[in-house]
């Protein structure tokens, strides 16, 4: 015990100073043959007054002043100087900067916007959804904000609730990590229906990390992290109101109020609406085929920049209210419906320090929810009513230190962070409480050189019921010429389920449930990766591909055994049977300032125990593939885009004799959008679904939901056909200080 609190004490030591804050990014020249990285350009800043040169491969650093906005010039010789307008958004940033030689044309026009794919100077693989590529669709919420991302899938879960969960690296999205700018985000309870009760529009671009992310982020990231980015305050709309509506009924309203109050502070209020009350049942097997529901949402955030220090404070809540299963004007006696409600609020504090020492800062990060669900599957009381409930209490609180070497290469994060959880599922008669503290230091170095970058990290937690948890994790990258990068990483990730939520869409069918004997346990994993990204010239367009393979193993995992019976569902632990393969081909292709290509193929091995054999999951496709394009006209108001997913076969399990089939079919998913931007407002309309490609049976026995071979959890494809929607943006920019 000893050591426990020596080690407390030491990390709490190493956090007492506060940052300037650092700028990345790259300089290239163009002349009138080619494209090459500047040597010894100039970069200063002009109200902090601070300057540095780039190297040999154009790469610079920067630390950032404590007053924005600032202005960046860059100066090299033979080349036209140019200057950047940067925001506290910048801060820790990255950023492409392009010269032009003095020999071309004047009439030469650089535009400089945040763009998608792979962030070159992240060590890390981290992909980037811009705010423009959330745009190419309707995106009313999370859910809905993947969908021409080749890496992130998003299935339905059933044919009843109208559920979705995401898949990385071939992984259900509970070993995937949520984090909302940088704390954590859905988890618990709300994993189920927390994606489609957040707004799209509300976010400014999302960050997809593939494999063990940062130690800094937690221990939960086993196959991944996604961090959402909200619109900033400061530069936000000041008003911006967006209406949608559907063919099947969906009406959705959403608003962004922003307020710049004076140079330091700034709020923003964001909120949403949706419902859909239309009976829809196009299939005519007497079940729903999307869910009523009624949802509202609203964010709240306060944003500080001062000389000292930084501050956000934000509180966040919804409410859900769904209905589904057989139509409520059904005849039956004990008709099929699922009744679901959830309540969520949020609290978060963030503080930041800037400290006495370039590239020195103190971070502290509270947070506080309470998210409470409530309903049944099945029946009514009197028949076949099986309940679905839970109450979720969660604090967290973490303390971060970054000290980094005045030339930029040495970085030393180190912390502490702590969970207090109080949870309590049920599912049909099982009940499970737990209450939990999870806390430990991290530490985590950074050394970046010319060509090599390395972080390393480790974690120490502690949990309350299970012990000692030592997590490493190491991320490297080496530019193997100044357009091709090759990066490596590897670690361990560990998190405990929270199985009777977390698979609450299984209660759509009469399998009974056969929970594992010991109870709770916590799932280990370890994940080794790499990803290669090269820019080239194909047919002199500019294009990037990008290979990436990720193998993950478990020293433990919940199994779910859907092969085992016919009549059963079987929860168990195994040990050192569980792996998933993913690997990963994507072409971006820009073939012109208007018009863009993207390609991606992805192969899915994902292995585990089932009936006592090893084999693949079920419903999990082997193969996908993504082809998306856009068009933009010259004058940038109107844009066109399609993107069409096929998706490979899927294995079904394959003792329920009633699916007819041991494999889905191939299938193809096609969406297009067109949109046109006038001064304040942008209408646009699009189809999903365009083939009108349709699951012919997705329930098993829906005219007897009494039968026990009854299932609704054998969903593969699509269920509704073609999709019309349409919409339109009402947007103010904020007033010129």
């Amino acid at each position: 015990m000893k050591i426990k609190y020596i080690l407390f004490f030491l990390f709490g030591v190493v956090l007492l100073t506060p940052s300037f804050a650092q700028l990345r990014g790259f300089v290239r020249g163009v002349n009138l043959s080619d494209t090459l990285a500047l040597n010894g350009a100039k970069i200063k800043l002009l109200q902090a007054k601070k300057a540095t040169f780039s190297d040999s491969e154009g790469k610079f650093e920067l630390y950032l002043g404590k007053r924005f906005p600032d202005t960046l010039v860059i100066l090299s010789a033979g080349y036209r100087p140019d200057t950047i307008l940067l925001s506290e958004k910048d801060r820790f940033g990255a950023i492409s900067i392009v010269l032009f030689s003095d020999q071309l044309q004047p009439e030469v026009l650089v535009e400089r916007k945040a763009g998608n794919g792979t962030l070159k100077i992240s060590i890390a693989q981290v992909e980037r959804i811009s705010n423009g590529e959330l745009r190419r669709a309707a995106c009313c919420n999370l859910s809905e904000s993947f969908e021409t991302n080749a890496s992130v899938d998003v299935n339905l879960t059933d044919a009843v609730s109208g559920a979705r969960k995401i898949q990385l690296l071939g992984l259900d999205g509970v070993y995937t990590q949520f984090q909302l700018e940088n704390v954590p985000f859905l988890r618990g309870l709300e994993t189920a229906f927390g994606m489609q009760s957040f707004s799209g529009i509300w976010l400014d671009g999302i960050q997809i990390s593939k494999g063990t992310g940062s130690v800094v982020n937690g221990h939960e990231s086993m196959a991944g992290l996604i961090n959402l980015s909200v619109k900033n305050p400061f530069e936000s709309d000041r008003l911006l109101v967006n209406v949608y509506g559907n063919r099947f009924g969906r009406g959705e309203l959403n608003a962004i109020l922003s307020h710049k109050i004076n140079q330091r502070w700034a709020s923003s209020l964001l909120l949403n609406g949706a419902i859909n009350q239309t009976v829809i049942d196009e299939n005519r097997d007497g079940f729903l085929d999307l869910p009523q529901f009624k949802n509202v949402s609203a964010l709240n955030k306060w944003q500080f920049n001062g000389e000292r220090m930084e501050a956000q404070f934000s509180v966040y809540g919804y409410y859900d209210d769904r209905f589904a299963g057989q139509s409520p004007f059904s005849p039956a006696l004990f008709p099929f419906h699922m009744a679901l409600t959830n309540q969520h609020l949020e609290a978060t504090a963030k503080t930041g320090f800037f400290g006495s020492h370039p590239g020195e800062s103190l971070g502290i990060i509270n947070h506080v929810k309470v998210h409470r669900t409530g309903g049944y599957f099945g029946g009514n009381a009197i028949g076949g009513q099986r309940i679905s409930s839970g109450e979720e209490k969660r604090y967290y609180v973490s303390i971060n230190y970054d000290r980094s070497s005045t030339d930029g290469k040495h970085t030393l994060k180190s912390g502490l962070s702590t969970t207090l959880l109080d949870i309590t599922q049920q599912a049909g008669i099982s009940i499970l409480q737990r209450n939990e503290l999870t806390a430990g230091p991290f530490a985590e170095y950074s050394l970046l050189l010319n060509r090599l970058s390395v972080q390393s990290g480790v974690r120490l937690d502690y949990h309350s019921l299970f012990g000692w948890f030592f997590v490493p994790r190491i991320h490297a990258k080496y530019a193997l010429t100044p357009k091709t990068d090759l990066r490596l990483t590897g670690g361990k990730g560990w998190r405990v389920p929270n199985f009777l939520i977390e698979n609450n869409s299984l209660m759509a069918s009469n399998r009974f449930w056969v929970l594992p004997v010991e109870g709770v346990l916590p799932e280990i994993s370890w994940n080794v990766g790499g990803s290669i990204a090269s820019e080239f010239q194909l047919f002199k367009r500019k294009a990037t591909l990008t290979l990436d393979g990720y193998y993950t193993w478990f020293e433990r995992q919940l199994n779910i055994d859907r092969d085992i019976s016919q009549a059963a569902i079987v929860f168990s632990y195994i040990e050192n049977q569980s792996t998933a393969l993913a690997c990963q081909a994507e072409l971006d292709w820009v073939l012109s300032k208007q018009f863009s290509l993207r390609g991606a193929y992805k192969f899915l091995s994902v292995q585990s125990i089932y009936d006592g054999t090893m084999q693949q999951q079920t419903m999990i496709p082997t193969h996908r593939l993504l082809f998306t394009t856009s068009w933009t006209s010259k004058n940038k108001r109107l844009q066109a885009d399609l993107t069409a997913n096929i998706v490979g076969p899927m294995r079904m399990p394959h003792n329920h004799s009633a699916t007819g089939m041991a494999f889905s079919p191939w299938y193809p998913y096609l969406f297009g959008q067109v949109s046109y931007q006038w001064k304040h407002i942008k209408a646009y309309i699009g189809i999903e679904n365009i083939l009108n490609v349709k699951q012919a049976n997705p329930i098993i026995s829906a005219q007897d939901p009494q039968d026990p071979s009854f299932d609704a959890t054998m969903v593969w494809g699509p269920i509704t056909g073609i999709n019309v929607y349409g919409g339109i943006t009402y947007s103010l920019k904020q007033k010129k200080s």
